[in-house]
């Protein structure tokens, strides 16, 4: 399992990323973000291409192990980028110290996902915001039963990503108001997976 986690899941996971549906929503996700910025799940750095000139630097959470791919696109990057930790539910970060944070398509993953909402929360600003684009629970009810039943097997099969959570709750519940939504399927994607909530939130 970890060969697959560490060296297969990862090159697995920026093909199924690195979709043209995708990269235009994460480069309407990244167009506003300025200053200090905060990404939580990294990945393989396919967020680096889309950071508008304002971002002043880049920190980044994730667990997952730098692949060659990541290293190029890091020392590409016009944007200094900053490791600053592994796990988003517990940030190394002070209070109120960055000016944005950037998530897309990883709530997903993260075993408490309230936690990392809280620091997220914690870590902003004044006036700060989350940027973030998730994959989650359909309005569909055929799409969700299959969501609820092939839920366990999709976490085995891509690391811990769940089909079936409700993110603007999570948000909601765990100490940030959602500001600003759009829910769609991404060109693409199964359904399973395609559901998408693109928006922001700030500390309630």
């Amino acid at each position: 399992m970890g060969w697959y986690r560490d060296r297969l899941f990862p090159r697995l996971l920026d093909s199924a990323c690195a979709t043209a549906p995708k990269q235009a929503v994460r480069a309407a996700v990244c167009a506003p973000l300025a200053g200090d910025v905060l990404e939580i799940g990294f990945g393989t750095g396919l967020n680096l291409a889309h950071l508008p000139g304002a971002v002043r630097r880049l920190l980044v959470v994730d667990p997952m192990r730098t692949t060659r791919r990541t290293a190029e696109r890091i020392a590409a990057s016009p944007v200094p980028v900053e490791v600053v930790g592994l796990d988003g539910q517990h940030l190394g970060l002070a209070d109120a110290s960055v000016d944005a944070v950037l998530m897309t398509w990883t709530l997903c993953s993260i075993a408490d996902p309230g936690a990392a909402v809280g620091e997220i929360a914690r870590v902003l600003r004044p006036g700060g915001r989350l940027h973030f684009v998730e994959h989650g629970r359909a309005p569909d009810d055929r799409v969700r039963h299959w969501q609820d039943r092939l839920n366990g097997i999709q976490r085995r099969i891509a690391c811990g990503c769940n089909l079936n959570r409700d993110i603007p709750a999570i948000l909601d519940a765990n100490g940030l108001r959602v500001d600003g939504l759009a829910t769609f399927y991404v060109d693409g994607d199964p359904k399973l997976l395609g559901w998408t909530f693109q928006g922001t939130a700030t500390p309630s």
